[in-house]
């Protein structure tokens, strides 16, 4: 019996509560789901990709079929190299989706065998991304509302060892 091994990927800077939701429902469906933390030096992100992929898998700890990976090369690569072909993605609004068809396009002139699914996010998490939990946190704002407890006091860490 094959096991059917899906891939969530993402910079996931910060971990969101609608990243979350995607995880667990993705996870529902297969019987292996990796959450793939990107490098995405070109986000310049603000948590590194070590404390990221740590954070990931302290949040995602209770689920028994999620596996956390950091990895920095093509994502076409990446899923050759852990064998899979599914690829999960979240969309929060037709510009996601629009964006999300141009990139599986690419993917498809790399990989085209690639499989992808698209799960809408929750009304309650479709105005929430990463870039605008990061733009509260660091102009201080509050951020418990968008992600877990050892997320938001991983970015205040963060942000108080740049001052």
């Amino acid at each position: 019996m094959s096991v059917c091994k899906a891939v969530f990927p993402g910079s996931f800077d910060p971990l969101t509560f609608g990243h979350i939701d995607i995880i667990r429902r993705a996870a529902a469906m297969y019987d292996e789901l990796v959450v793939a933390v990107a490098a995405s030096p070109s986000k310049h992100p603000m948590l590194s990709l070590e404390l990221r992929a740590s954070l990931a898998a302290e949040v995602l700890s209770d689920m028994e079929n999620v596996y956390v990976v950091s990895f920095a090369n093509l994502m076409t690569d990446f899923l050759r190299d852990i064998g899979a072909h599914v690829l999960v993605r979240g969309v929060r609004s037709p510009v996601d989706f629009q964006y999300e068809m141009n990139l599986i396009h690419m993917y498809r002139t790399q990989l085209p065998e690639i499989e992808v699914v698209f799960l809408p996010t929750k009304l309650e998490y479709s105005f929430m991304s990463s870039t605008l939990v990061r733009e509260i946190a660091i102009h201080r704002g509050q951020v418990t509302q968008y992600v877990p407890p050892e997320v938001s006091q991983a970015i205040a860490d963060t942000l108080s060892s740049k001052k």
